[in-house]
């Protein structure tokens, strides 16, 4: 039986089609770029399509941005506020550590990476679009973090801790593991083992919250 999509006209297909190919667009030339140095001509180009088009879907090059995020990050820990709503039967140590392997996976994509590292050089320049990556990324990713943690001390699975100062501890090591396996510092020539050092943190994550006998 064939899709709703596959019964449309090719031109009606291709127009459903575009966002999403603008959007795939614009996160090759921002992560490639950087904010500022991406026209959105380029951006049009490249997916294909008239530049006028482009504006038929977004409003101006602040908007592409956050659309991408959106896509590319808010989408992730929205489908991460899901699990946690349904894990009804799973052991918060194994919720946290699914969790974190589920951002480290999704970090280690250097498209996904890419607009971690623009945001930390760029962000002094655009206000607008910090105060957004800062709300809808920073602050919905720590309170998830910390809502596991407080599920975890309330079960008694996790040794009473401050959960909002557990949380930025917990999430520092892995920014760090992005810049490292991404090399946002040009200066820095060490090799790691991301897989290596996520078992090693996974480990002390674990026996750090470990509730005393």
């Amino acid at each position: 039986m064939q899709s709703p999509n596959e019964t449309k006209p090719r031109w009606e297909r291709r127009k459903d089609a575009r966002p999403q190919e603008l959007l795939a667009a614009a996160l090759e030339l921002f992560t490639d770029r950087g904010f500022a140095a991406t026209r959105l001509e380029d951006v049009a180009r490249a997916a294909g399509v008239s530049k006028g088009t482009l504006y038929l879907y977004f409003e101006n090059k602040q908007e592409l941005f956050k659309a991408v995020v959106r896509d590319n990050i808010v989408q992730v820990i929205g489908e991460a506020e899901e699990e946690l709503a349904a894990a009804e039967d799973i052991s918060s140590e194994d919720l946290l550590r699914a969790m974190l392997e589920k951002w480290w996976n999704h970090s280690s994509d250097r498209r996904a990476a890419g607009l971690t590292r623009l945001m930390m050089a760029e962000s002094g320049n655009f206000p607008e679009l910090a105060a957004f990556y800062e709300e809808e990324v920073n602050v919905r990713g720590g309170a998830l973090i910390t809502k596991v943690l407080e599920r975890g001390i309330a079960r008694g699975e996790f040794y009473p801790v401050d959960p909002y100062v557990m949380m930025q501890v917990i999430t520092a090591p892995i920014m760090m593991l992005m810049m490292w396996s991404h090399k946002f510092f040009p200066c820095d020539q060490q090799e790691i083992d991301p897989k290596a050092y996520m078992e090693t943190f996974l480990g002390l994550v674990k026996r750090g919250l470990a509730p005393q006998k």
